[in-house]
């Protein structure tokens, strides 16, 4: 069974920094690209960052392209978002995801960023 973990949110000011973790099982990680989504109340979860499997190509939306930087440790089976420069904006939900694997979900961690 498909198991996405994520963790490492939490309250920051703006122009800090977080860095989210997200552990996986049930499936041969080092095979698979993975994302990272967020999602803001009433609204639809927005695709962030990629990277595939041997983190030879990755994505950024335009919105944390120079901030964010996703990352990955096939020996751990875990998907990183390195968060710099955080804004307001940046509060949400953040959850990891498996491309291939799309209708599983964790319970997603939460990201505040205010003073």
């Amino acid at each position: 069974q498909v198991q996405l973990v994520e963790s490492g949110g939490g309250l920051v000011q703006p122009g800090g920094s977080l860095r989210l973790s997200c552990g996986t099982s049930g499936f041969t990680f080092s095979s698979n690209p993975m994302s990272w989504y967020r999602q803001v109340p009433g609204e639809e979860r927005e695709l962030i960052a990629y990277i595939s499997s041997g983190a030879d190509l990755i994505r950024y939306v335009d919105s944390v392209e120079g901030r964010f930087t996703i990352s990955r440790d096939n020996s751990k089976n875990t998907v990183y978002l390195q968060m710099n420069s955080l804004k307001s904006d940046d509060t949400a939900m953040y959850y990891c995801n498996a491309p291939h694997y799309s209708h599983y979900w964790g319970q997603g961690t939460q990201v505040t960023v205010s003073s």
